[in-house]
């Protein structure tokens, strides 16, 4: 598996990818109405072009497939982290996330922070990310918990 920088041809698969572990694995903690607003069938791939775009966006990649992608903001938000649903707890996100932070010591980013669903979460409290808060918040009508994480980087 390698980690790379997101190029503009990932995107579609990067979508598909993002709306298959929403609908297959996060549905174990979210009902079908909230599946359905987080990743609807209807996405505008111009919208997700410029979202990736915008953003140090690393994708792990074996075999010409994308097994995962995040998303690192210049300020040490981690926005978009997904891992494919048929490669959960096999290291994938566990590389993001070590590209994610060695990026961020680079740029001198003290502090990632992100908003983890209750199924991501465990996987950020096993990297050193703690719970600020527990929250709710609304997307497409459909009102959804997570939770604000944040972790202290130490200078290597």
């Amino acid at each position: 598996m390698k980690i790379r920088i997101y190029e503009i041809d990932d995107t579609e698969e990067i979508m598909k990818l993002f709306y298959n572990t929403v609908h297959e694995v996060n549905i174990r903690d979210y009902t079908k109405e909230q599946v359905d607003a987080w990743a609807p069938t209807n996405m505008d791939i111009q919208v997700w072009i410029q979202g990736l775009k915008s953003k140090l966006t690393y994708v792990a990649e074996e075999s010409h497939k994308i097994l995962g992608f995040g998303e690192l903001e210049e300020n040490g938000h981690i926005d978009r982290f997904y891992c494919h649903k048929d490669f959960q707890g096999r290291g994938v996100g566990t590389q993001i996330l070590e590209q994610i932070e060695l990026k961020a010591r680079s740029l001198g980013i003290k502090k990632l922070f992100t908003e983890a669903s209750i199924t991501a979460k465990p996987f950020f409290e096993r990297k050193g990310f703690i719970v600020v808060r527990k929250q709710q918040v609304e997307r497409r009508g459909q009102k959804f918990i997570n939770f604000q994480m944040e972790k202290v980087l130490v200078s290597l």
